[in-house]
């Protein structure tokens, strides 16, 4: 089943927004963090985080709380005791993982291989991984790519680990990874938004149908490929209020079908000197000037109840062009959370790009990110690198170097975007 016949459109504005505001706050109580919502874009002014975690059951389905039963069954201790001691709901999820689940669930991977026997599905048995990117070099057919996603599924259920995200980067035309579903045509050669979103849906039904439930996009940044943007036909267009038009129709359209979205890349790349997938970039725009810019598809894509936001590599002259923005907290923390106002999934991109690994290590890089205010960690590269990334987060949390409350949010972000997308029912 997929799209409309399994469930039904991720309403942007709903009561569940207030029962995240509520289940979050709970989660990082300690830190007094609160108002975090996953699956749509801005926060209410008159959300009452007071009530705490709503009543267990209260409204729910019983498989609901099967499901997270199954996830983490209780303790043998527990089982001794009076009353099922299983978590109840997401918040209770996210306070009774373990912590090396907890920061698993951070990791979205890439991998080499195109059949099951690929390294990943190992590491998916062995690790709680939030999710797994699927690219190009993973590509032989319809038929195949239905196995693989499914084979991530599959293990997740075998092992009692939470289901994972399955990304794929469909932008469209020759920028697919799958070239023979659509998008047909890339955003550079889209007509206008109406035309983006009905792309969007078709493609978000056929990703869906497959068991791939996640997209890398809808790419936001402010240019054009006839005027030489290093993003060349990633781009839909110079003007900040047609891009706007565009990523609120994509956006909707992905929500619709039930796909979870990442726009990127935050805080944007049009005026960028080269692509990070080259090396270090810089825009040397000042902070008033993406603002009228390139900040505001951003804003459009939240107003539409954009669940996640891919927060580029560039260096940028707001902050001196001292750090990457995909690891500043002047970037996650104060223009995407405080200023922005968005409440969702904020998501890295590519650890592994040349803008990153001539700065940091991959796994530096993933410590950075995290202290920065990021909720999910994307490496394509290696094996090697991925586990590396994943052993240096643990250890800094162990340490001390990482506030146990940062990992609370942002796995709780995580887990209610998966709630929120039917991952978690």
């Amino acid at each position: 089943m997929t799209g409309n016949d399994s469930f039904p459109p991720v309403p942007p504005e709903s009561a569940r927004r207030r029962l995240a505001l509520a289940v979050l706050a709970a989660i990082a109580l300690a830190a007094a963090v609160a108002g975090v919502v996953v699956g749509a874009g801005r926060g209410d002014d008159d959300d009452d985080t007071r009530s705490g975690v709503p009543s267990a059951g209260r409204g729910a389905p019983k498989e609901h709380i099967s499901f997270l039963a199954k996830i983490v069954p209780p303790s043998a201790e527990s089982r001794r005791r009076s009353g099922p001691a299983v978590p109840k709901s997401v918040a209770d999820l996210a306070r009774r993982l373990p912590t090396e689940r907890k920061v698993a669930q951070l990791f979205v991977v890439g991998f080499n291989g195109t059949d099951t026997s690929a390294d990943v599905f190992g590491r998916l048995a062995r690790l709680d991984l939030g999710g797994i990117a699927l690219s190009d070099s993973n590509y032989v057919d319809v038929t195949q790519l239905g196995t693989l996603a499914n084979e991530a599924a599959t293990i997740a259920r075998e092992r009692r680990h939470v289901p994972p995200w399955v990304f794929a980067s469909q932008e469209g035309g020759e920028l697919n990874s799958f070239p023979d579903l659509p998008p047909t045509a890339a955003p550079a050669d889209l007509r206008n938004a109406r035309e983006a979103g009905s792309e969007a849906r078709a493609s978000a039904k056929n990703l869906r149908a497959l068991g791939v439930n996640a997209v890398l996009g809808p790419v936001l940044d402010v240019g054009s490929s006839e005027t030489g943007s290093a993003l060349g036909s990633r781009v839909y267009s110079d003007n900040p209020d047609e891009l706007a038009t565009y990523a609120g129709a994509v956006v909707r359209a992905y929500r619709a079908e039930h796909v979870f979205s990442s726009a990127a890349h935050f805080p944007g790349l049009g005026a960028t000197d080269q692509s990070t997938q080259d090396g270090p970039a810089t825009v040397g725009l000042g902070l008033d000037e993406l603002r009228q810019r390139d900040l505001v598809p951003f804003d459009a894509a939240i107003d539409a109840g954009v669940p996640g936001v891919t927060v580029g590599s560039a260096l940028y002259a707001f902050n001196d062009f001292t750090e990457p923005a995909s690891l500043s907290r002047e970037v996650d923390s104060a223009l995407l959370r405080r200023d922005m106002k968005f409440k969702g999934v904020a998501m890295t991109d590519d650890l592994a790009d040349p803008g990153i690994t001539t700065l940091h290590s991959v796994p530096d890089a993933a410590v950075l990110a995290l202290r920065a205010g990021a909720d999910a960690i994307y490496i394509s590269g290696g094996a090697g690198e991925q586990q590396a990334a994943y052993l240096a987060v643990l250890r800094a949390i162990q340490r001390g170097r990482i506030p146990r409350r940062r990992l609370d949010e942002a796995v709780g972000r995580v887990l209610l975007a998966k709630q929120d997308y039917g991952l978690i029912r």
